[in-house]
């Protein structure tokens, strides 16, 4: 592989990044997360996001201010598949800079689904979470995700076999939607399962406002997370998910809730600024400028190494087009920045959509190293 003439360590603009982090401010509101025995800190982490959350997009978001993230969902079937040969690949691999990192897993069979989230804590993954709040149709079709929520019983089994089974040393969270739906009985059942995680030893939920029926329409009820909250008191952390595309969104979910955290999902596509923003509002400073082209092109060349280092040259660029695709939506030309990306099937094409987009002779592998030294402010 080739390696770009562009820093790693100068463009992700890490002075700012780390100066953030140093800062403790914003511990004058709000409470470092701290989920079992982990450390986590700033209470804004990035979520679980199939197709997405894999290691290139963990360790940019970590390196932009990320506290805590979660590997995009596996299944407990294809991780007990897995020789020792296939073990290897990229499905559970973990840069070192990412920890702390949590492994989410989903399944249907109790017995199966802790045997699952041992393949994770073999991976070295920090934190393991359970998976009870996918919507998507083929999920629900073979009861796993969502569908849990309606069948109590063989949640909480789930649960307990995997706390059980999981060393002590590795906290077990869930993820978990508001219900199936918005009956009575859908309510109780969650708070049914919920009381079953702290009876069972969780460590933490996170609780997504939206109905397993809702999917994605409609607004996320965040007055459900103050009730969750309320009901566990400090016995258990709540993050909140839902409807976060700011980082002011971020702060005001935990103002309104009482939430001991959030964790983005969606609004950290393309958008890994989200977490710097976030501890930089939560300081008391402004809301910083919107990333320059220069900055954005930077994050995308290290993005894209990432996934040269973690797939090969010739996967990289096709998995990265629906990243850029991401990403074009912080750039002034946005459609056309869309279209360029969509079509990339090599790192010269890559090179030539930022050059051609982010300014003239934009920052690509073929830019003299002393061009990026400027951007830390």
């Amino acid at each position: 592989m080739q390696n770009s003439v562009v820093p790693r360590e100068g463009s992700q603009n890490n002075a700012t990044v780390a100066r953030l982090r140093e800062s403790t401010t914003w511990q004058q509101e709000f409470r470092p997360l701290v989920i079992g025995n982990v450390n986590i800190g700033f209470p804004v982490v990035q979520a679980a996001l199939s197709g997405y959350s894999d290691l290139p997009m963990r360790t940019i978001a970590r390196r932009l201010g990320a506290s805590y993230s979660v590997c995009e969902v596996m299944l407990d079937q294809f991780l007990l598949a897995l020789n020792k040969r296939q073990k290897t690949k990229h499905f559970l691999d973990i840069h070192p800079e990412e920890h702390p990192v949590g492994g989410q897993l989903m399944g249907a069979e109790p017995e199966q689904f802790s045997q699952g989230a041992m393949k994770l804590v073999d991976a070295g993954f920090d934190i393991i979470d359970v998976n009870f709040g996918c919507p998507v149709k083929k999920v629900l079709g073979r009861c796993r995700g969502g569908f849990h929520l309606s069948q109590p019983e063989v949640a909480i089994d789930i649960l307990q076999r995997t706390r059980d089974m999981v060393p002590d040393t590795i906290p077990v969270t869930v993820k978990m939607r508001r219900g199936i739906d918005d009956t009575n009985e859908s309510r109780d059942a969650f708070f049914q399962i919920l009381d079953g995680a702290l009876n069972a030893g969780l460590a933490a939920a996170t609780v997504h406002g939206r109905t397993v029926v809702q999917r994605y329409v409609g607004p996320s009820r965040w007055e459900f997370l103050a009730d969750v909250k309320s009901h566990v008191g400090d016995r258990m952390k709540i993050l909140g998910s839902g409807d976060l595309f700011s980082a002011d969104d971020c702060l005001r979910m935990m103002r309104q809730t009482g939430i001991d955290g959030v964790t983005v999902a969606r609004g950290a596509i393309g958008n890994p600024w989200i977490f710097s923003q976030a501890i930089a509002l939560a300081n008391g400073e402004p809301l910083p400028d919107p990333p320059s082209l220069h900055q954005q092109a930077a994050v995308l060349i290290d993005h894209f190494e990432l996934c040269e280092e973690s797939y090969g040259e010739t996967r990289a660029p096709l998995l990265m087009r629906k990243f850029g695709i991401k990403y074009s939506q912080s750039h002034p030309d946005h459609e056309n920045v869309r279209l360029g990306f969509a079509r990339i099937k090599s790192r010269d094409d890559f090179d030539t959509v930022l050059e051609k987009y982010y300014g003239d002779n934009g920052p690509g592998r073929h830019v003299p190293r002393e061009c990026h030294g400027s951007q830390e402010e």
